[in-house]
C-alpha cells in the first residue's frame, strides 16, 4: 500500500525538465512530477504491502476512518487510514472479491465476488457477514449501497443481470436486465443507477429501470464507471478511452470530452472530491502510470503524472481529501491530499 500526498495549490515555480520525467522507468514505484502552470504534484508519504495478490477494489468510509481494500485472495481488508495499519480481515466468499464498497450511512460493508454471491458484513464485527445475499446464476461484477436508503444495496452479474437487495428482509427486492461489469448510484439523490455492459452505459431510473439514456460511443468494452460529486456527470472508462457524459436532470446524455489513452490503457478513475474539473485516470501497460486531467472544461489538459504498478481500482473520499489506488501486484496506493486552493488554473 503506498500513500502519496498531492497538493493543489496558487501557480508555483516549479522546474522539471520533460526529459526527467520520461526517464522515470514504469518499474520505478511511485515519481512525482508537476506542472509549472497548474501548480499540481503527487508526493509518496507512506506504503504498506496489502496482499500477496492482486488488489483491485478499495473504497473508503463515509466518516474516513476506514479503507476497505479487495481482490483476489478472497478477503476484504479494513485498514485505519491514519497511519495504514490493518483493522480487520473478512473472510467467508470462496472465490476473488470483484468489488468493495461501504455503506453511506451505517458501517456496513458490502463485496461481490465470483463465488455469486454478494456479502453484507458489520464494519466491526468481522467475524461473520450479516448477510449473504445468493441469486445471480454466474460471477457478481459489482455491488454498490443507496446513497440515502439504507436498506438498499445493488449488484450486477457477467450476464448482464441486475438485483435490488433488502438488507432488513434479506433477500431480492427485484430483478431486471442492463449491467454486466459495473453498477453505481447517483451521488446524494441516488434518482439514477449507471449501469455499464459492454460498451455501452444506460442511465436507469431507480424506481422504474426505465433507461432514460443510453451513453454509446466507446468501441472497446467499458471497465469502470464513476459520477461527479454533484451527480450531473458521469466518466466511463475503456482500455482506449475516457468519455465525459452529461446525465443530470434536462440533459440529454451527451458526450461532452473525450481523451484517447494514445498506447496504454486505461482501466479506472474518480473525480476530485471538491474540484470536480479533474479527473484522475488509472492506466496500466505501456508507461503504466496514472494521469491527472482537467476534465469539465473546455479541453483536456494533462496536469500531473504519477507511476505506479497496474492500476486497476481507485477512489476518492470528499471530507478528508483521501486518494486510494489500487494495484494488481497486491499494493494499495493510498493518497492523503491537503486541497489549499479549489481553483484550477
Amino acid at each position: 500500500m503506498k500513500v502519496s500526498r498531492n497538493q493543489i495549490g496558487k501557480k508555483r515555480k516549479h522546474q522539471e525538465s520533460s526529459a526527467n520525467t520520461s526517464e522515470t522507468a514504469p518499474e520505478d514505484t511511485v515519481a512525482s512530477t508537476m506542472d509549472a502552470n497548474d501548480g499540481f504534484t503527487f508526493t509518496e508519504v507512506n506504503s504498506v504491502k496489502a496482499s500477496s495478490m492482486k488488489v483491485i477494489s478499495c473504497h473508503f468510509s463515509a466518516d474516513g476512518k476506514w479503507l476497505a481494500t479487495a481482490g483476489h485472495d478472497k478477503k476484504a481488508v479494513l485498514w485505519y487510514t491514519d497511519g495504514l495499519k490493518r483493522k480487520s480481515i473478512f473472510e467467508g466468499h470462496s472465490s476473488l472479491i470483484t468489488d468493495v464498497c461501504f455503506s453511506p450511512s451505517m458501517p456496513y460493508l458490502a463485496t461481490s465476488s465470483f463465488d455469486k454471491t454478494i456479502r453484507v458484513w458489520d464494519a466491526g464485527n468481522p467475524r461473520n457477514s450479516l448477510h449473504t445475499f445468493r441469486g445471480h446464476s454466474t460471477c457478481v461484477m459489482s455491488v454498490d449501497f443507496h446513497p440515502n436508503r439504507d436498506d438498499l444495496i445493488c449488484s450486477c452479474d457477467g450476464d448482464g443481470e441486475i438485483r435490488y437487495w433488502s438488507i432488513t428482509n434479506s433477500n431480492c427486492a427485484r430483478v431486471f436486465k442492463g449491467g454486466s461489469a459495473q453498477i453505481r448510484f447517483q451521488p446524494r439523490l441516488g434518482r439514477y443507477l449507471a449501469a455499464a455492459e459492454d460498451y455501452a452505459v444506460s442511465i436507469l431510473d431507480v424506481e422504474t429501470q426505465a433507461c432514460g439514456h443510453l451513453l454509446q460511443g466507446h468501441v472497446k468494452p467499458i471497465h469502470f464507471l464513476c459520477w461527479d460529486p454533484s451527480g450531473e456527470y458521469i466518466a466511463s472508462v475503456s482500455e482506449d478511452f475516457v468519455r465525459i457524459w452529461t446525465v443530470g436532470s434536462g440533459d440529454k446524455g451527451e458526450c461532452i470530452h473525450e481523451l484517447s489513452s494514445k498506447g496504454n490503457k486505461f482501466y479506472s478513475c474518480v473525480f476530485h472530491p471538491t474540484n470536480p474539473s479533474l479527473l484522475i485516470i488509472g492506466c496500466y501497460q505501456a508507461s503504466r502510470n496514472l494521469h491527472l486531467l482537467t476534465t469539465l472544461a473546455i479541453t483536456l489538459k494533462m496536469l500531473s503524472i504519477i507511476f505506479v504498478d497496474y492500476v486497476a481500482g481507485m477512489v476518492s473520499m470528499t471530507d478528508m481529501q483521501l486518494w486510494a489506488f489500487t494495484s494488481v501486484f497486491g499494493t494499495l496506493e493510498h493518497d492523503p491530499k491537503q486541497v489549499y486552493d479549489t481553483s484550477c488554473s
